[in-house]
């Protein structure tokens, strides 16, 4: 992450492409546009993340009645799309990067040499992908949604021991959740205990929260993105639209010159207007 250009803003894209490449290349364009440092996708086995009792469940969807097996395929990226997405971010010169919910998911997007990784906020008690993904020692954003912090303890011990970068994300894992739930302070409370980088993944509706997340000194911010939160599919909802994206881009970077760098102090423009209103009449009168 660039330091000067913090907090980094990740568009979280995840499936919300629904499996169509040309929205997948529409939401990085809305992305870069926004001025959002990465994008972001979710890749996944189905065979090995669908549950077997929810293997045969089926499922309306917009291709029609199918298996949740089925669906889950059917929203997937496979070689030939995530081959489109490489080289299409390169000409867009934005960063992409993927969480992996499986072992074989995670040596999948080896191939493409990405700068991060991610750990999903439900993979976060999964040791052994933990392993496979401290191994490579890439910078990682984890997510800590459902987590107690003795499960976030195991996490940042094992990334420690491999001497993997990370950075803790705040995140409640409620898809859309009330502003109020948002319980920010939280990330207070990760920094003081991890001594580490803190940001925050958010699946709220408003713009605020982030930006929020960002005078509270989060690092990084990633929000869900669509074209529509009326399109089909489970993350449409709690994710933001392309005003709220460059809102979001744009003001979570704006805090930080916002807040200074807290020393007091007397500027120049300020001694002018010292000039011009502080004097004072022989009789205390004061205009």
């Amino acid at each position: 992450m660039d330091t000067k250009r913090l907090p980094f803003v990740i568009a979280e894209i995840g499936i919300n492409h629904i499996g169509d490449i040309d929205i997948a290349r529409q939401l990085i364009d809305m992305a870069k546009n926004a001025g959002c440092d990465a994008v972001k996708f979710q890749k996944r086995t189905p065979e090995i993340c669908v549950p077997e009792k929810q293997k045969g469940r089926m499922l309306e969807t917009p291709w029609g009645v199918m298996t949740y097996l089925e669906y889950r395929h059917k929203v997937e990226f496979g070689k030939v799309e995530y081959d489109i997405i490489d080289d299409y971010c390169r000409q867009r010169e934005i960063t992409w990067f993927a969480s992996s919910w499986d072992i074989e998911s995670q040596k999948f997007l080896r191939q493409y040499d990405l700068k991060y990784n991610k750990v999903a906020s439900p993979m976060l008690t999964n040791i052994p992908l933990l392993e496979i993904i401290a191994e490579e020692n890439k910078p990682t954003f984890i997510s800590t949604g459902m987590s107690t912090y003795e499960d976030i303890d195991k996490a940042v011990d094992l990334f420690r021991k491999h001497g993997c970068p990370f950075t803790l994300m705040h995140c409640v894992s409620r898809y859309p959740i009330p502003d109020e739930e948002c319980n920010l302070l939280v990330i207070n409370r990760l920094k003081e205990r991890y001594n580490c980088p803190v940001g925050y993944s958010g699946h709220e509706i408003s713009v605020l929260p982030p930006v929020v997340a960002a005078a509270l000194g989060a690092v990084a911010i990633e929000r869900h993105i669509t074209l529509d939160r009326a399109m089909w599919g489970s993350d449409q909802a709690a994710s933001l639209e392309k005003r709220g994206l460059e809102l979001v881009a744009r003001d979570s970077k704006l805090v930080a010159g916002i807040l200074g760098d807290g020393v007091k102090r007397v500027s120049p423009e300020e001694k002018n207007v010292a000039e011009k209103l502080r004097y004072f009449r022989e009789g205390g009168d004061v205009e």
